[in-house]
């Protein structure tokens, strides 16, 4: 019976491999040696793990967070830090990521321990970071201290104080001509300070939590002409809520707009239907209290805690993405956190106590005191107001209150902790700011400068 020859036919012998050829004849193949497969495994194992390894170096941090925080809109975590009690947000014994962790595992037993550390994004190092008794800022080094300038809460005076009146090695240089300081390191002329009289509004006027940790690392790899790895220090002002609404109802009124701001989240601006204007024209002068409120989309309204929330967990400004009840809580909670874990805050109403904290957090000292003004034009507004209107801005700043009270609590929490530290806390604390006599220091005005000066922000 007659061999069919036209199938292939392999078989095993003795590691080669053997071919049956439609021609009847074997060729015999060498398979490659076991080892050479084993050498061309691992090498491939150690591209994969160098590759790992090199993106999380190389890789910028604000960009590599943007996949984290759809973790986050998934995730109950961060909406536990409006329940969580103070002692734990300010915990003095571990890091911010430990206290987040903390807090998530009580508020929701299923929860992973290891979950909050996706809401950590490039916001710098943490007040628990400064806390270390080796802790020094570095001016020789990368250190980098960003303000967060929030609308009429002080920041302009306080944003003066840091590149005039700091007894530093190398004080910034400010040019009478111009709003803007050089603030270079002792031996090198690289940025140690991040702000609007420094650097310039180079994220945006008046850049939230959102837009700067996206930015910042960016701008100065531009300006500086290379690619560094700096730590940050995030510090920012938060003033009472109604007065602040009060006070910047008062500074729109003027002419006042910050048109030039970008709103900037996830690579985008906000767009008009996100955010449409209060008003027609190039401005909303004269404008009363009652339109001024009644306006929606009016970003004056619970701007502290929008400022320093993570707007991309919330949909950044499109409000159709969660229900609006829900979105509030998200934001207040991301507010929360970014505070607790800001390297510094103050709080205007309380003006040596925040600049003892500061000098003592960063062990820089100020050459002139912080005087407090208690009663600015904004705060006899708001005397003045109807009960009706008191309620509805009230109600309208209500994140804000809140957000208010937690900061409240937690600075003097700093406070007490940093008091408890200084063995000589009586005389620091009573001569704060009397280092020396130092020529051309700021007067500081709290009445003028929070409140009666027409700003050029707009």
């Amino acid at each position: 019976m007659p061999v069919d020859m036209h199938k292939n036919v392999s078989v095993q012998v003795d590691s080669d491999f053997a071919l049956l050829l439609p021609s009847g004849v074997y060729e015999i193949k060498k398979m490659e040696p076991r080892s050479k497969i084993r050498t061309i495994i691992v090498f491939c194992l150690f591209l994969a793990i160098a590759g790992i390894i090199g993106f999380g170096y190389f890789c910028q941090d604000q960009v590599c967070a943007l996949s984290k925080r759809a973790v986050l809109l998934q995730s109950s975590d961060i909406l536990a830090y409006n329940e969580l009690p103070l002692h734990q947000a300010n915990s003095i014994n571990g890091n911010a990521a430990n206290g987040i962790t903390a807090m998530a595992a009580k508020a929701s037993s299923s929860a992973s321990a290891s979950a909050p550390q996706n809401i950590i994004a490039n916001a710098g190092l943490s007040y628990e970071d400064v806390l270390n008794d080796d802790f020094q800022f570095d001016m020789d080094g990368h250190d980098v201290m960003v303000f967060l300038h929030i609308q009429k809460t002080g920041g302009t005076s306080f944003g003066r104080h840091l590149v005039r009146d700091l007894d530093l090695k190398r004080p910034c240089e400010c040019q009478r001509q111009r709003k803007r300081c050089y603030c270079f390191r002792p031996h090198r002329n690289e940025n140690w300070l991040f702000s609007r009289y420094s650097t310039g509004w180079k994220c945006g006027l008046h850049a939230d939590w959102t837009e700067l940790t996206s930015c910042v690392d960016v701008e100065l790899d531009k300006n500086e002409g290379e690619t560094a790895k700096r730590r940050y220090f995030y510090i920012s002002l938060l003033r009472e809520p109604i007065a602040r609404y009060m006070s910047e109802y008062r500074h729109v009124r003027r002419g006042a707009t910050w048109k030039g701001s970008r709103h900037w989240c996830l690579g985008r601006q906000a767009s008009a239907a996100e955010l449409p204007a209060c008003y027609k024209g190039k401005d909303w002068l004269d404008v009363d209290l009652d339109q001024f409120a009644g306006c929606e989309s009016n970003l004056a309204a619970n701007r502290q805690t929008r400022m320093l929330a993570d707007l991309a967990l919330v949909g950044c400004y499109n409000k159709s993405s969660m229900p609006a009840h829900e979105r509030d809580r998200v934001m207040l909670a991301s507010a929360k956190r970014n505070l607790a874990a800001m390297a510094y805050f103050g709080l205007t109403e309380y003006q040596k106590m925040s600049q003892y904290i500061f000098e003592e957090t960063f062990n820089l000292r100020f050459a002139i005191p912080f005087e407090q003004h208690n009663t600015t034009i904004s705060a006899a507004a708001v005397l003045n107001l109807r009960q009706d209107q008191r309620r509805r801005i009230e109600k309208l700043n209500g994140l804000d209150i809140e957000l208010y009270a937690f900061a409240k609590t937690l600075l003097f929490q700093r406070f007490e902790h940093l008091k408890a530290k200084d063995s000589n806390f009586e005389q620091r604390y009573a001569n704060l700011g009397n280092i020396y006599f130092k020529q051309g220091v700021t007067e500081f005005n709290w009445d003028s400068n929070v409140d009666d000066g027409l700003s050029t922000d707009h």
